[in-house]
């Protein structure tokens, strides 16, 4: 009986919560959403952020919990405040392809810029969001606030009906309370959506057959967007190969032959609006190997190469929850992650703030560094040298994972902690955060 009690309790208590974490949104805010467009254009060493567009959508289908509060802090945020100032009323952190292109020797001579879209929950009143910018060393390197009056005359509207055919291909629940997941066909002509739902299935097979996607599947909704292109097939600079298609992707990516992007992000957000979407996957419709995942913006992967499922995993970790990748270079020391600074990214460290990252799930035995060994190359957790493309000084958890091969079946102890979290994150008040 006193087992029963205290299931009830704990049930009661969570109902509460939930309760207080939607009266919180639907004070601040409608039920619709702010699309920001912004311009980020710079070189290697400077960065200019400007507003392109605002646009407002009936729906709002982001995190309705933690509105104030980030998980990780990304390659930078975007923050909602009263007028004064005083109050945060939403944050959000993400990462770019701009900042990623930043570090390659291209911008040590051009200036270029790039699209970004952000999707924000519509304030009742005015409100100031401010955008940043952050480097390597987490310091902000650019910044911008600017004034959204929700009844600017101005605010374009989009997707009061959706444009492009879609259906659920997994439905969970209401999007109030779960994370849609909407998969964009790419490079798929209009007679070519059999195969493009096909491939959404097993992406969604690959996914929940991964733990802890697996034991949270009732989180999410997975959603299919049935854009059709002109043309079959993507992009292939490299073996002069161009395909008009509904997204203008490419591999060739920054010069790298599997790195397979769009820089059309407005044009993405146009083909779902109308449609419930949160985290987006899409799907390209090519047999050459690659893909590509931006923290909080989007993954891309090829559907029809052999080793495209593991693609989409792993893929899904960087943008769905910002982990890092944990494969290296012989030759690569010092570049993306300074000896001085902690990533953000959960799955790395340089040893500045170990004990924010894996430290409780250590062994009290364990070296560190841990040499490596040839047993439990999976789910020993330790703190084994390599990572983030550097074989010197960034450490990854696990010998082996999700997110350092292809071959690796599982996500390490501490990747799957680190998407338990996130998905937590979006789905559940936090008490104290």
């Amino acid at each position: 009986m006193m087992k029963w009690h205290r299931m009830y309790a704990l049930l009661l208590l969570l109902m509460i919560v939930v309760r207080a974490g939607a009266q919180q949104f639907d004070a601040y805010f409608e039920d619709c959403t702010l699309r920001v467009d912004y311009i980020f254009s710079g070189d290697n060493r400077h960065q200019q952020i400007s507003v392109d567009e605002l646009c407002c959508s009936k729906g709002w289908f982001g995190r309705r919990v933690n509105l104030g509060h980030l998980l990780l802090r990304g390659n930078g945020q975007i923050v909602m405040t009263d007028t004064l100032g005083r109050d945060t009323l939403y944050r959000h952190s993400f990462s770019t392809l701009f900042q990623e292109w930043q570090t390659t020797e291209e911008a040590t001579r051009l200036w270029r810029s790039f699209e970004n879209v952000f999707l924000l929950p519509m304030p009742r009143t005015a409100v100031n969001v401010t955008v940043s910018l952050t480097d390597t060393h987490n310091r902000v390197t650019s910044s911008l606030t600017h004034r959204v009056n929700p009844r600017d005359i101005l605010l374009r509207p989009v997707g009061r009906e959706a444009q492009t055919r879609w259906r659920y291909l997994r439905r969970s629940g209401d999007s109030r309370e779960k994370i849609d997941v909407a998969f964009v066909a790419e490079g798929y002509r209009k007679g070519e959506m059999r195969v493009f739902l096909r491939d959404c299935r097993e992406s969604i097979e690959a996914l929940l057959a991964h733990e802890p996607f697996r034991s949270m599947a009732d989180r999410f909704n997975f959603i299919a967007v049935m854009a059709s292109s002109p043309e079959s097939g993507v992009s292939i600079p490299h073996a002069g190969e161009w395909r008009n298609t509904v997204l203008g992707s490419n591999f060739d990516t920054f010069y790298s032959d599997r790195y397979l992007t769009t820089l059309r992000l407005k044009r993405l957000h146009d083909v779902l609006a109308g449609i419930p979407y949160e985290h987006i996957i899409i799907l390209a419709n090519t047999e050459n190997y690659g893909g590509g995942g931006i923290y909080n913006s989007y993954l891309m992967s090829a559907a029809h190469n052999t080793r495209s499922r593991p693609v989409v995993v792993h893929e899904f970790g960087h943008s769905f929850a910002g982990l890092a990748d944990e494969y290296y270079y012989d030759d690569q020391y010092e570049t993306q992650y300074p000896a001085d600074t902690e990533p953000w990214e959960p799955n790395l460290t340089t040893l500045v703030d170990f004990g924010s990252k894996w430290a409780d799930m250590l062994e009290s035995d364990q070296p560190v560094p841990t040499p490596p060994s040839g047993r439990d190359l999976y789910t020993e957790v330790g703190v084994y040298e390599g990572g983030g493309y550097q074989s010197r000084g960034v450490f990854r958890p696990s010998q082996e994972c999700r997110m350092k091969t292809n071959e690796s079946p599982v996500f390490c102890p501490v990747c799957e902690r680190a998407i338990r979290r996130i998905i937590d994150y979006y789905t559940e008040e936090r008490r104290n955060p």
